[in-house]
This record gives C-alpha cells, sequence and structure tokens, in this order.
C-alpha cells in the first residue's frame, strides 16, 4: 500500500469557492475531459478498465467491466444514470463531494458517458439535500455555458444532455432498479432481474448505474493515467477512496485514503476513540454490512480484508461506538430503520423487518422470553436472501452479527432493561460524559 492519506477526490475541498467552475479549472479541472475526447471511447473504457476501478457504491463491481456490458447492437439510446441517493446509515461521501466539488463528478459524467456513447446523462440526488441539488444543478449550468455539455461539445461533433433529478427521499432507491423506476416517474420498487439494466434500463433502453465516488473518480485516472491510480490501493482494489468515520471518534468526518488502509491507522489519524474509552464494535460499510469487533482493527479496508471476515466493506461508513454503547439498542435503531424504509415489495422482508423489531424492543426493556433469540436467528433466516433487493440482506446482517458476539447482551434482555446495563446517557455523542450518569427507555 502507499502513502497513508492520498487526497485526490478531496483534494480542493478547502480551496476558496472550490464548486464554482473557474477555481476548478485553476486546479486542472476538465483537462480529462480533452484527453478522454482525444480518444476513442473504447480507448477511454480500456483505460477504466486498467485502472481496476471497482464500484464505490458498495458491491464493489469492476467499473470498466461494467461499461462494457452494454450491448452495441441495441437501437435504443444508451444512458448514464448516476446514483447519488446516498442514504445508507453513517455514510457521507457523496454528498460532500457534489457539496465542496461538484464539477469533479461533472466532469465525470461527461468522461463516463462519451466512454459508453450515451447522449444522455441523469444524476438522481436525494431530495432532501436541497442544498447539494443546487449546488449541483449549478455547476452544471456553468458546464453547459462554458461548452463543456451540449451540442458539439468542445467542437468534437459529441452531444450530451445532463439532467439534475431530485428523488423523494426513500432509501429504497439506492437500489438501481427502484432508482430507475423513480426516474421513470413510478413508485421506486426494485426489479426482478435479468433483464438487467445494462440491457433493459431506463426506458427499456441499455443503461449504465454508477455510484458518485466511482464517476468522480474517472477524470484522475485520465489525468494521472491507469498505473498510476492502480499503483495505489492492495493487488485487487486498487485505488483511493473516501472513509466516513462516525460515533465516539475524537475527530469524526471524512478521510481519502488508499483502500487497504486499517481502521487502527484510521483511528490514529482521528486522534483515536473519544478520551477514556475503548472500541467496543464497528460497521465497515455503515449499517448495512456485518458488524465486528475490536480484534478486526489490523484488517485490511478492502473488498477482500472485509469479506475474509465474513462482512463487507460497502459504503466505507465507519461507524465506531465504545464500551458505553449497548448492542441490543444499537442494532434495534437499525432494525426499525430497515422496517421504516422497506418498499412493501417482498414479505419476508415486510412481515419480518416488523417481528424483529418487536422481539428486539421486547429484549431492550428486559422483558426477552426464553427462545426468542433462537426465534431471531430463524427470522433472519427466511428474510436473508429472499427479496428482490439487498435490503433484506442489510437488515439481518447487523442482527446476526451482534448476536454472534454479544449473544451474552441479547440473553441479559431475558431479565435487564439495555438502559439499565449501560445507561444511554454515557454513549451520546452530542453531550459530555457526566459521572452518575442513568439512562432510561425511549
Amino acid at each position: 500500500m502507499s502513502d497513508t492519506l492520498t487526497p485526490v477526490l478531496t483534494a480542493n475541498w478547502a480551496d476558496e469557492r472550490a464548486w464554482k467552475l473557474g477555481n476548478y479549472e485553476r486546479t486542472g479541472g476538465y483537462t480529462a475531459l480533452r484527453t478522454a475526447l482525444g480518444m476513442t471511447p473504447e480507448e477511454v473504457v480500456g483505460v477504466v478498465k486498467d485502472s481496476g476501478l471497482r464500484g464505490r457504491g458498495g458491491a464493489g463491481f469492476p467499473t470498466g467491466m461494467k461499461w462494457s456490458f452494454v450491448p452495441k447492437d441495441n437501437p435504443n439510446p444508451t444512458y448514464l444514470v448516476v446514483n447519488a441517493d446516498e442514504s445508507e446509515p453513517g455514510t457521507c461521501k457523496d454528498m460532500p463531494l457534489m457539496l465542496a466539488s461538484p464539477h469533479t463528478l461533472v466532469e465525470g459524467v461527461i468522461i463516463s458517458a462519451y466512454a459508453i456513447k450515451a447522449r444522455y446523462a441523469f444524476i438522481y440526488v436525494r431530495g432532501e439535500v436541497l442544498h447539494v441539488v443546487r449546488r449541483l444543478q449549478q455547476a452544471v449550468r456553468e458546464a453547459y455555458s462554458a461548452g463543456y455539455i451540449g451540442s458539439n461539445v468542445l467542437g468534437t461533433g459529441y452531444d450530451l444532455e445532463v439532467v439534475v433529478h431530485a428523488g423523494a427521499g426513500a432509501y429504497i432507491c439506492g437500489e438501481e432498479t427502484a432508482l430507475l423506476d423513480s426516474l421513470e416517474g413510478r413508485r421506486g420498487q426494485p426489479r426482478l432481474r435479468p433483464p438487467f439494466p445494462a440491457v433493459a434500463g431506463l426506458y427499456a433502453s441499455p443503461t449504465v448505474i454508477n455510484n458518485v465516488e466511482s464517476i468522480a473518480s474517472v477524470p484522475s485516472i485520465l489525468r494521472g493515467g491507469a498505473e498510476w491510480f492502480s499503483s495505489m490501493g492492495t493487488e485487487k482494489s486498487k485505488g483511493m477512496t473516501i472513509y466516513s468515520l462516525s460515533g465516539h471518534v475524537a475527530r469524526p468526518g471524512q478521510l481519502e485514503a488508499p483502500l487497504g488502509i486499517t481502521l487502527r491507522q484510521v483511528l490514529e489519524l482521528a486522534g483515536g476513540m473519544r478520551e477514556g474509552r475503548r472500541l467496543k464494535f464497528w460497521t465497515p460499510g455503515g449499517s448495512s454490512t456485518p458488524i465486528l469487533t475490536e480484534e478486526h482493527l489490523d484488517l485490511p479496508l478492502d473488498y477482500e480484508g472485509m469479506a475474509g471476515a465474513g462482512s463487507m466493506l460497502g459504503t466505507k461508513a465507519l461507524q465506531c461506538f465504545d464500551e458505553t454503547t449497548s448492542v441490543v439498542r444499537s442494532t434495534l435503531r437499525w432494525v426499525e430503520f430497515y422496517k421504516h424504509e422497506s418498499c412493501g415489495k417482498c414479505t419476508p422482508c415486510r412481515e419480518g423487518s416488523w417481528w424483529l423489531v418487536q422481539i428486539l424492543m421486547r429484549l431492550e426493556a428486559g422483558q426477552g422470553v426464553e427462545g426468542d433469540i433462537e426465534k431471531i436467528l430463524d427470522l433472519c433466516d427466511n428474510i436473508g436472501g429472499r427479496s428482490f433487493c439487498a435490503l433484506a440482506d442489510g437488515a439481518v446482517a447487523c442482527v446476526t452479527s451482534a448476536i454472534k458476539y454479544f449473544r451474552e447482551e441479547f440473553e441479559q434482555g431475558m431479565h435487564t432493561p439495555a438502559w439499565e446495563l449501560l445507561p444511554y446517557q454515557r454513549s451520546t455523542v452530542f453531550a459530555p460524559v457526566t459521572a452518575g450518569a442513568t439512562g432510561g427507555p425511549r
């Protein structure tokens, strides 16, 4: 692995008015676009393939390979869709990127659309973040005015239209096929696959769907070259990425580093856990990924390292919890989120998440009964892998892993409320810890 910190996507975040076109151009902005337009689309795809860039939205699928799946003989138009519906609990990388340097994404959109021969590109942004939507719309308008988007881009004969679309605030629309339904004006629900979006996606036409960070990484690859990009990271997880660090840490925030850095190194850069506390458990990629513990501090934060530990890198949302935190309470809060955000299409997800909440609430209140833990695990077994999308898998991943590592806390829920075992005031991150603080039910 190369240097601990590698600011590429975040290099200009602290610059004055970095979101303005002129300031972005002064730091080399849109030079990668000119380079790409001097190449054939196939050559651009080849460079991205050679770089080893993998999708930064969670699945980690090779980006260049995904682009190459677009059929060449389909008579319908090809579309590029950028998934900016960031809403995974603990994840905060795409929103600050679009807010601080929206032109990084816009330039990536133009290059990527050119590479897959798309004439239309859509950026689907979470509707609640109105300030981000407006910042992105302004950047797109500036790019149109400068000739980077529109008819005859930079005199090359290539035409491209870019649309910024604000979603309606549904977590399920982070799933790519539900996003497509929402973009078409329908209720956001996942589709049955096949056909896959690459063949029949938006408006039943070939569609490439990529995460914000994946597309925003493309200009740096064109500028620095595939070899430069692949020199960072690990053998199978190439390049740099943005980690979201939150929870009981001294300095939470976004940190850009090569893939393969460890949580121990990340915590050292962030000043460690809050004073006087130690790590109890953490998520490598948001609450949809199985939790890990202190024993996993030195595992590489890359796709293979997390898979080897029985978890996933996901969105690289590093939520860190110290020993004042109740695992039962945290798990309940996560499952309540998934119950609320279930689109209701699949019975195991819709009904199973409801029952998980009921049992976990009982355990949190110290009113559990014999067999509750086994019942939870049986429910999880009947929910995971039995739905149209991965929401159900994420909903049970945090539960099964919590029981795996902290079963005794769930067993204590048979007789003692969680707020008596671990008073909730002590785990808050918004107020100083006071001696003798007591907790209570919600």
